[in-house]
């Protein structure tokens, strides 16, 4: 019985070191589209008052989530083929992550990756703005969209934690996850 209980509780603790490496193993080959999870936050929600243009009314990262944007994007450039070009929400908390991660790489805010807002038809366009994008992308490199949980689960159906990766491919109507690197 204590067997089976230790066996069970290291297969769990394996377990995200399993996917992990899955993800660097894809990573390596160069040509994926991570979607990642902005780093660690102040807080569990924004202001009522919350404007995309006004950090102040957002959720921003904490210093445990600024030290741990620099820490994804030094593990990014030592263990997977280049980052191309990096996409991110307009939130602040994206934005932020993005630049401390990846400071040598061109950043575009791209307005699909910002939450989805009660609009079905708007998020419908921004939904398929992304897959289009996802789907048109063919260089050899990596790129990264940078954005929040709702938009990760609106496009994939998954959660992610704050500073995790997903390396997805294009499915029929929303993004297939491959792999997850977890960033801790």
């Amino acid at each position: 019985m204590i067997r089976t209980i230790l066996a069970a509780a290291l297969l769990l603790f394996a377990l995200p070191a399993q996917a992990t490496e899955a993800g660097w193993a894809l990573l390596r080959e160069g040509g994926h589209v991570i979607l990642l999870r902005h780093a660690y936050t102040l807080g569990t929600t924004d202001a009522e008052a919350f404007d995309i243009e006004d950090c102040a009314t957002q959720r921003n990262l904490s210093d445990r989530g600024k030290l741990q944007a620099r820490k994804l994007g030094a593990l990014l450039a030592a263990r997977a083929a280049p980052v191309e070009k990096v996409y991110s929400s307009r939130l602040c908390r994206a934005l932020s992550t993005a630049e401390l991660a990846f400071q040598r790489i061109p950043i575009e805010a791209f307005p699909p990756l910002d939450p989805p807002v009660g609009d079905a038809e708007y998020g419908a366009e921004a939904r398929q703005a992304v897959l289009d994008l996802v789907r048109s992308y063919r260089g050899s490199d990596n790129i990264v969209l940078v954005t929040d949980l709702a938009t990760i689960q609106a496009l994939t159906g998954r959660a992610a934690r704050e500073g995790e990766a997903l390396i997805v491919r294009p499915g029929d109507a929303m993004l297939s996850v491959q792999a997850r690197i977890i960033f801790n």
